[in-house]
């Protein structure tokens, strides 16, 4: 029997490639085109070691595991331990998605074809059986579009007033970028000012600062110590009344910006002077954002807009 282990290698290659790109789509992580490529070149390699070495390691479940975990180090790097558990499985369950559609298709056709969580490998005697080759090239866009497309509508569902946008704050004359999210529980208001509050976390915020800086704002929200404020900020810090989730009373520490763009759809939403709520922490474990936006900022700036 011969191999053509080029055409193999091509068509686990394109495949491969659609699962990253849809892994990438689903998850919505921004990752570089050549990152998915080498990703998808990386995830492609286990079809020589599968020819070659039918006994290596990598052709166990263990294996198969630990090779999963290089190709979405490949591809996404390593940024969190929650955010690289997370896309495994999403990597796995686009897999098994898009597996079992070709599985369920194939045995409703009868064509031979194997499928594999590395990718697909279609071989026969000479050039290949021509029936399975159009099968899978003409198949797996076809479920790829499909699974892409039902989970956009299951998203769509579940999201439908919040939503992420690129923000653009400006303190202190530095401008810096980042992802806000409309959140609609988020009814923070200064009692003072009836100016509703913008919150940003650590990781964000802390490119205005330095680390000494930033260790005094976080002993004067803990200890209510304002002496310590630091000289440079103290015209620009607040202190924000807010009641919790418990029912405690508590403050929070907010700094007013010069300027904050929300690219919201089409549109270029600005508001001047706006409060930014200071979270000495994350927003969200896995860094999707890290702006939480006051819907009533978003719907005033809508009808400034209009």
């Amino acid at each position: 029997m011969s191999i053509y282990l080029d055409v193999i290698w091509a068509l686990n290659f394109m495949v491969d490639l659609m699962l990253l790109m849809l892994v990438q789509i689903l998850a919505r992580k921004p990752v570089k085109k050549i990152r998915l490529f080498f990703g998808a070149f990386v995830a492609s390699c286990i079809v020589p070691l599968t020819i070659y070495f039918p006994d290596s390691f990598f052709n166990h479940v263990a294996g198969k595991l630990m090779y999963s975990f290089v190709i979405i180090c490949s591809t996404f790097g390593f940024k969190s331990l929650y955010r690289f558990i997370k896309l495994t499985f999403l990597f796995y369950f686009v897999s098994f998605a898009i597996g079992g559609g070709l599985m369920a298709i194939h045995f409703f056709l009868q064509r031979p074809v194997t499928v594999s969580l590395e990718g697909i490998i279609t071989f026969n005697q000479g050039y290949g059986d021509p029936v399975s080759w159009i099968f899978v090239i003409t198949c797996f866009p076809i479920i790829w579009y499909f699974t892409k497309r039902r989970m956009d509508e299951h998203v769509g569902e579940q999201v439908k007033y919040d939503e992420m946008h690129k923000v653009v704050l400006t303190i202190n004359h530095q401008s810096f970028e980042s992802i806000g999210y409309i959140d609609s529980g988020n009814q923070l208001v200064d009692p003072l000012t009836k100016q509703p509050v913008v919150i940003c976390d650590q990781p964000f915020l802390k490119q205005w600062f330095d680390d000494e800086v930033w260790k005094e704002l976080q002993h004067v929200k803990e200890n209510l110590d304002f002496s310590r404020l630091p000289k440079k900020w103290e015209d620009k810090l607040h202190l924000v009344p807010y009641q919790g989730v418990d029912g405690a009373h508590s403050f929070m520490l907010a700094i007013r910006a010069e300027k904050l763009t929300i690219f919201y759809n089409n549109d270029v939403l600005e508001t001047a002077n706006v409060l930014i709520g200071i979270q000495f922490g994350v927003l969200e474990r896995d860094g999707q954002y890290h702006c939480l936006l006051h819907p009533l900022i978003v719907k005033q700036s809508i009808t400034q807009t209009a």
